[in-house]
């Protein structure tokens, strides 16, 4: 399946008839499957076997291999704690110098433990499931990864006080991201989603001077791989709009602080909007009644344009099956 062919799928309806439905699965996933986070995050086997449950169980009409932060964080060399039911946590930062930052060695992703786990994910879902949904790999995005090297507040600083710094780590990881990316679409993903939530906390012009090229040059190379590209930046993105535009993934998450009109006006009709209602207000704490009226009306508001329903970002661990049933069935009933 090649880049139009996947695209073409995402926008021409379910599987199941109606609009496409591909919520954010991790924590969720792994409590569905009756196992915990620590488990899923560190054993891709755990997670295709959570994810392929609540495929069939949800009909949700693509698998993902999403699963924490810290995937490449570990692979340079950071020591990263999986506690049994939380998110896996990355013990220190491990950048603190310009200097830390230059000597820092891009890793072998094939040799690394948590990046080679993430691509014999992509294998098994191959195995297990053949063409029958897309699959779509993840790596973090050039900024985010920094943060994750040598902390968040800290790399902000830095963005005012010691650009160098964080130049030369957005360098670093930007490399490390293309050679993920191509492991993973050689192991079978259609698609390839870049995470760096970070950029939200950052303005335009900051995006534009620290980010922008980088991320160009990424969805660039994935789509020269022949896969699909999607950025995930959750929180109100609203300022960096117009410049995603002119990254151009094939996707974009949106959150639920992003009015998805206002978006498609700036974005067009090209890029695949993906959200974008609120995951703890509405996805896990309305009755199936109330969630039922909310994915109506939005699935009506996006009728005739390309549009995948999901929640803004993350389905909670808390969040009822029921109302996953819910956005599923109200989501087949609209073209």
């Amino acid at each position: 399946m090649n880049k139009t062919d996947i695209v073409d799928q995402l926008t021409g309806g379910s599987k199941g008839g109606g609009i496409m439905f591909h919520p954010i699965l991790m924590h969720f996933a792994a409590r569905y499957n009756h196992t915990t986070y620590g488990r899923f995050a560190s054993d891709y086997r755990v997670l295709v076997e959570s994810n392929i449950r609540c495929l069939e169980d949800f009909k949700t009409d693509a698998v993902g291999l999403i699963s924490d932060p810290y995937r490449e964080t570990s692979a340079f060399g950071a020591d990263v704690h999986f506690p049994e039911d939380s998110v896996p946590q990355c013990r220190q930062p491990i950048i603190k110098s310009i200097e830390d930052a230059r000597q820092l060695k891009n890793p072998d992703i094939y040799k690394a433990e948590r990046t080679l786990d993430r691509i014999e994910g992509a294998k098994e879902y191959r195995k297990r499931i053949g063409d029958a949904v897309p699959v779509i790999g993840w790596i973090e995005g050039p900024l985010a990864e920094t943060c994750d090297l040598a902390g968040v507040s800290e790399t902000l600083l830095n963005l005012i006080m010691e650009p160098d710094l964080v130049n030369t780590l957005i360098d670093k990881t930007t490399v490390t991201a293309r050679a993920f990316a191509k492991a993973q679409v050689e192991a079978g993903c259609d698609i390839i989603g870049m995470g760096d939530a970070i950029c939200s906390q950052i303005s335009d012009n900051q995006y534009r001077e620290y980010v922008k090229e980088k991320h160009l040059e990424i969805v660039n190379y994935i789509h020269s791989l022949g896969a699909a590209a999607k950025i995930h930046i959750c929180g109100d993105i609203t300022h960096l709009l117009p410049d995603l535009k002119d990254v151009g993934p094939d996707i974009l998450d949106l959150d639920w602080m992003v009015d998805m009109e206002d978006a498609f006006d700036i974005l067009g009709e090209e890029i695949i909007r993906c959200g974008n209602l609120d995951p703890v207000r509405i996805i896990e704490q309305y009755s199936t009644q109330d969630l039922a009226v909310e994915v109506r009306e939005l699935c009506i508001k996006e009728k005739g344009k390309r549009f995948i329903l999901s929640g803004g970002c993350e389905i909670t661990v808390d969040t009822p099956a029921e109302n996953l049933h819910t956005m599923r069935k109200i989501s087949a009933q609209h073209e």
